[in-house]
Order: structure tokens, then sequence, then C-alpha cells
């Protein structure tokens, strides 16, 4: 899912996690099933519904369902904050990282679980490798901020997966479906299926809505300021987002409510490689980031990243692909309904991570203003010479080795401030207390901690 429905506020980011999430976000899998059920009964009710809507058609889609994703992709494409891409070599190690897992590893992993457990589904199979290569480009913030992630870091890897998309979906399709299953002997998508169309689709439902969200954004900074437009703009239209996947859920499911009502085990089934997913590629993601050292904050922003899928647009192709009544529409639209009690749950699963793994020193986490380390914390002030509080610092963040964030008062530490030179300092020249020194012509220090 990856709806800009606005996180409710809450001073606390040790707050329960669910009380965080808005009404709309916090009971999604109840409007998705309200939804479901509603286009079941429609379909029964009015059963030349299909006709109707082919009527007036966008390439192979008809024009209200595509009415319907381009309201459910435009605000999700407008809360992305492009000219955070110019921050994208700030920390190469999670940009590759991150860039790894996303596009390399996800889709890998969707085709091997698409296989092993939806073997004898062939267009369900399909419909979650296209679900494995729509990489989270929204929704991630909300849980990000929920487990008191990295948000700059955030918004870089989103802007980041955004443009991507555009360059590699179309390519990664090809490989997927085609290539990688020919050299494995297994069977290749054939019908109704081209490299062609699978581009064109992300270019009209991804590559429209992402010009008019990075338009919007430009325009309305720029004549507004960024406090409105994301205080006030992106929670008036972020509800759209899911008023546009309710809808085409509704269709969806009044076009093909037999199916579903007659095989009701295939949700199930295409539930269950998703589970796994979700599992493996977040616990996967921060255990790499604790081993890379990256820090609790951007650890979580990495997994979140890592973890979650643009359901959006994996229906969105899989309808102007295969068809609005096609099992690989169907797997698209599973995603959405399991989603939010999964990732509510991988917060938590975060948050105790957060509290019980050793992060290292030296990568204090912030999230809001808020200090969220879970790390003893230790400031060292010297009143005497600023030189010597780092050199102190660097002495207890030797010894401490990861077990303490150590802190200075001074500036940024000189040239001289090194391992040899806090070694050959005497022991002798300081001390620790708990309040500021009396004057005395042996330097002294100060420690506080909290």
């Amino acid at each position: 899912m990856s709806d800009l429905v606005a996180e409710a506020p809450v001073a606390d980011p040790a707050a329960r996690v669910l009380a965080r999430l808005s009404r709309l976000d916090r009971f999604l899998p109840v409007w998705i099933l309200a939804a479901m059920a509603l286009g079941i009964g429609l379909g029964r009710v009015v059963p030349g519904l299909a006709g109707a809507l082919d009527t007036v058609t966008i390439g192979s889609v008809s024009l209200p369902i595509a009415v319907g994703l381009l309201a459910m992709m435009y605000p999700v494409l407008a809360k992305v904050r492009y000219r955070q891409l110019g921050r994208v070599t700030g920390d190469r190690r999670l940009l590759v990282t991150s860039l790894a897992l996303n596009w390399l590893a996800g889709p890998a992993l969707m085709f091997a679980l698409a296989w092993l457990l939806l073997g004898d589904l062939p267009a369900y199979r399909t419909g979650l490798i296209i679900v494995g290569l729509a990489r989270c480009i929204a929704m991630v913030l909300i849980w990000n901020d929920l487990s008191c992630g990295d948000r700059e870091a955030a918004a870089v890897l989103v802007a980041l997966n955004s443009v991507f998309q555009i360059l590699a979906f179309g390519l990664l399709g090809w490989f997927y479906l085609q290539v990688l299953p020919g050299w494995l002997g297994l069977d290749q998508v054939t019908a109704g299926f081209s490299v062609a169309t699978i581009v064109v689709s992300v270019l009209v439902f991804l590559g429209i809505p992402l010009a008019a969200g990075f338009a919007t954004r430009t325009l309305g900074e720029r004549r507004k300021g960024q406090d409105w437009y994301e205080q006030r703009f992106l929670p008036a239209i972020g509800p759209g987002a899911l008023y546009g996947l309710l809808f085409t859920i509704v269709v969806l499911f009044a076009l093909q409510g037999h199916t579903i009502t007659g095989r009701p085990w295939d949700v199930v089934r295409i539930a269950a490689p998703l589970l796994v997913y979700f599992a493996v590629m977040f616990g996967g993601s921060v255990a790499l980031g604790h081993r890379l050292r990256l820090g609790y904050a951007k650890t979580a922003t990495l997994a979140f990243t890592a973890a979650g899928n643009n359901f959006e647009l994996a229906i969105a192709v899989a309808i102007g692909v295969f068809g609005v009544t096609s099992g690989e529409a169907l797997a698209g639209v599973v995603g959405p309904l399991i989603e939010v009690p999964v990732l509510v749950t991988l917060v938590y699963v975060a948050l105790w991570a957060r509290r019980r793994l050793p992060w290292p020193a030296g990568t204090l986490d912030t999230h809001g203003g808020h200090l969220v380390s879970t790390n003893p914390e230790v400031l060292f002030v010297c009143v005497h010479n600023a030189g010597r509080s780092k050199m102190a610092a660097a002495l207890l963040a030797h010894h401490a080795a990861g077990r303490v964030h150590v802190r200075s008062a001074a500036p940024p530490p000189p040239a001289w401030s090194t391992p040899p030179s806090w070694r050959s300092w005497p022991r002798s020249a300081w001390t620790c207390r708990p309040s500021p020194p009396n004057r005395s012509p042996a330097p002294r220090w100060t420690l506080r901690t909290w």
C-alpha cells in the first residue's frame, strides 16, 4: 500500500503504533474487505457491467478504471521529496545496500516464492512477480516514522525508487517473466504479454502521476512554501489514493466475483508467499544493516524500504497488460489486504530490536528532534581546552567499543586528535566530576550522563 493518509500527530515517538496511524490507515483492511464485498454484490446485481466499462478505453484499460488508477497513484507521488535526490551520495553504504535489496534481492526472492508456492497457478504467480518488481515509494514513510527511522534517508530512498521504477520496471519485467524462466526451463509468460505493453503501462500509470506530482510539489512549494504544502495540501489530497484503490477493488471484484467466491482458498494461497516475503526481506535487511553498523535509524529505514511494495503500481500494470478480470490483477489486490497488519507488526519488531540489539556508538539516531538511541550517552565538556574534550571523548569511545555513545561539546577534532595522541596523554591530567570544576592549573573535566 502506498497511500498518502497522514499520520496522526503524536508527540511521543514511543506511543502505541496503532494509535499513531490515521483512522483511514488503521482500518485499511476493513475498507478493502468492504470494497470486495461491495464489488461482488455489484457484479451479481449488474451482470452487464463489463460491457459498460469497456465502452471507452485508454489502450486496453477502460476509462473509469484508468481514472481510478491515476487517482490512486497521484497523491503517492505528490508526497515524494524530489529535491532530496541531491543527497543520494551522502551515505554510499546505505544507498548501495538499498539499491541491491530493492532491485536485486527483492524481485529475485518474489520470483522464487511465486514459483515455489504458486507453481500450479500461473496467473497468480505472474501477478506476484509483478508485485515484487514494484518497490514501495510512499507508505514506507509512515512505517519509517512509526519505527523512529531516519526521515531524511527515507525521503532520499523513496525519491530514488520513484525515478528508478520508470527506468527499470519494464526491463525487469521482461527478465523475470521471459528470460529467466527460459534459462531455468520454466514456463514463460507469452499470452497477451509484451515488454512494450509493460513499458506503456508504467509510463501511463506511473509516468503521468510522477510528472504531475513533481510539478505539484515544485509549484506548490515555490508559491506557498514547504510547510503549507506538506501540512495542508498533502493531507487534503492524501485520501484520494485510498479512494482510487477502493474504487479499483470494487470494479475488479464486480467483474470476477464469481471466480473469487468459487475459489476462496486462492486468496489464502496468494497471501502465503507475501507473508514469507515480508518476513525474509525485513529480517534480512535488519541483519544486514546491523552488520554494516549503519545505526538503528538507517537500518529501520533500509528494512521498511526493502520490505514494502507499491501494490498500486502492480495492480495498474497487471490490469493494463492482462486485463481487469485477470488473475494477475487479483494477485495484486491481496497485497494491500495484508500489508497493514503485517507491517504494523514489523514496526513493533523494529522497536523491540532498537531496545535489544547493540547499535554502534557514533550513530546517534534522532526522530523529529527526539533522542532515540538505546546506548548510554556521555557528553564531555571541558571548560579550559576544547581540543582535550575531544581527546577524552575519543579515549572513552575507544574503550567502550560501541557500548556507549560518546559526544563532546567541542567543535570537530583537529588533525592532531588521533589515537596515538590521546594514548600518550597522561591519565593524571584529567578527572571526571558531575559538576563544573574549580579553577585549577591542571585541566579538569566535566562528565555528564543521562
